[in-house]
């Protein structure tokens, strides 16, 4: 039943800024790794930015000096804050968690999705 929720796409003008969020619930016994993905038309969805365990975090080489992930650990919530946004990154970003279940066993979950259109 664990279930992650996103919000905070929408069209922006090249140079704008969103803030994506991720909130987390069900049962999670330990996140191991949470972070964003994303997909534009006719691609692969591929790694935007995750915290992979402790403060380590990673970064698209497209991404940085632009787009920094945050978490709230007690509400299980990543953020997303996109700055100086280019038509490029046009997508439908989404969240992605790596955790243990209280079966001592690995998941992986994604969220619905949310749209993100870079567009003068």
């Amino acid at each position: 039943q664990v279930q992650l929720v996103e919000s905070g796409g929408g069209l922006v003008q090249p140079g704008g800024s969103l803030r994506l969020s991720c909130a987390a619930s069900g049962s999670i016994a330990r996140i191991n790794a949470m972070g964003w993905y994303r997909q534009a038309p006719g691609k692969q969805r591929e790694l935007v930015a995750t915290f992979t365990g402790g403060d380590s975090t990673v970064y698209a080489d497209s991404v940085k000096g632009r787009f920094t992930i945050s978490r709230d650990n007690a509400k299980n919530t990543v953020y997303l804050q996109m700055n100086s946004l280019k038509p490029e990154d046009t997508a439908v970003y989404y969240c992605h968690l790596s955790y243990l279940h209280w079966n001592n066993l690995p998941y992986n979950a994604w969220g619905q999705g949310t749209q993100v259109t870079v567009s003068s």
